[in-house]
């Protein structure tokens, strides 16, 4: 095979663990979660009424009569939402993706630090969406508008011992959604597309200053509270979630951003395989090599790249162990010291 077929195919299993994973993140849509029980009491799910405008209705019993009988102005789903699913693509998605292509056409001018770019994106994605969704339909957690979705009947009232659940709903319509609240999906996506780019474009100018990209992943994230789809715990969970993957995304492809060559991505995997470019390589085996056609393609790291520090493999791993394993085994062992009284 070819060393042009070899650098494309070193990361195949990447892109093949990142659409994986996004066959993951959307086939869980349609997968029946766990529906964790609620109060119909709760003061989460129901908004407390203004003070104002309940004290312009006298005639009624008790607030909780009163509730009822507003219930309609006081509904909590939110039928157009401040940031729907196909912005929050636009937001996470496309955004930075466009952004890492003018980024490199500006700095670089380099198709494999564009190349690493996106798949960091992806992985970043793709990790962070398979996450959020098996955590959402394992927990079951109940979103803030979960009565305006179960629409239970008037006068309904939790049992004397334990919660209500979901056989009290009279509609199944958007049910299943409701029980998806923990952790945010949308805040989650949010940093991990717009946390990667903040990384990714902290390398290039060598200054860790990401408030403009995550500033943008908040608002996200706050609107979901405004809209009733999420707990602030919810919320929180997402943007850490989301945060950490992208940064651990990061490092897979780029240096640590304290590094003097943080703009540059890390040099494809097959470098190592050639013997004369090893670093483990002999001085002797380097001086006496002639180049061939191969090693003037490939000679050592690709031109705007660095080396990847420490092993490039496991199997270079376990071959440096087995040297300084060697290497420890064959040192001369050190004269016997003799105690003074002996002399």
């Amino acid at each position: 095979m070819s060393l042009r077929r070899r650098l494309l195919f070193s990361y195949a299993p990447d892109w093949i663990i990142t659409a994986v994973l996004s066959a993951i993140f959307f086939s869980l849509n349609e997968v029946h979660g766990f529906r964790r029980r609620f109060s119909v009491e709760d003061e989460t799910c129901v908004p407390p009424l203004p003070t104002d405008f309940s004290s312009v209705f006298q005639g009624f019993a008790s607030r909780e009569s009163l509730k009822t009988a507003f219930a309609p102005l006081i509904r909590r789903f939110a039928v157009h939402e401040r940031v729907p699913d196909w912005a929050l693509y636009i937001i996470a998605v496309a955004s930075p993706a466009i952004l890492q292509a003018l980024i490199d056409l500006v700095t670089l001018r380099s198709w494999w630090d564009l190349h690493n770019g996106w798949l960091g994106l992806a992985l970043s994605l793709s990790i962070t969406g398979s996450i959020t969704q098996v955590v959402k339909i394992t927990v079951g957690r109940p979103r803030p508008d979960i009565l305006d979705r179960c629409q239970p009947p008037a006068g309904t009232v939790d049992p004397v011992f334990g919660l209500s659940d979901s056989s009290i709903c009279t509609t199944q319509l958007l049910l299943e959604d409701g029980f998806r609240s923990f952790p945010s999906g949308h805040s989650s996506l949010s940093f991990a597309g717009l946390g990667f780019l903040a990384f990714y474009l902290a390398g290039k100018l060598h200054l860790f200053d990401k408030r403009g990209y995550v500033a943008s992943a908040a608002l996200v994230a706050i609107s979901r509270t405004m809209d009733s789809r999420h707990h602030w715990e919810d919320v929180l969970t997402g943007s850490i979630l989301g945060t950490t993957v992208a940064y651990f995304s990061y490092r897979q492809y780029y240096p640590n951003l304290a590094s003097e060559v943080s703009h540059l991505p890390y040099s494809p995997r097959i470098t190592n395989e050639l013997v004369s470019h090893h670093p483990r390589a002999s001085r002797e085996y380097r001086d006496d090599h002639r180049p061939t056609e191969q090693d003037v393609f490939h000679s050592g790291p690709l031109e705007g790249t660095v080396l990847r520090q420490g092993p490039s493999s496991l199997r270079d791993a376990w071959r440096g162990s087995d040297e300084e394993t060697t290497a420890l085994h064959h040192q001369p062992t050190p004269p016997r010291s003799i105690p003074l009284e002996t002399v």
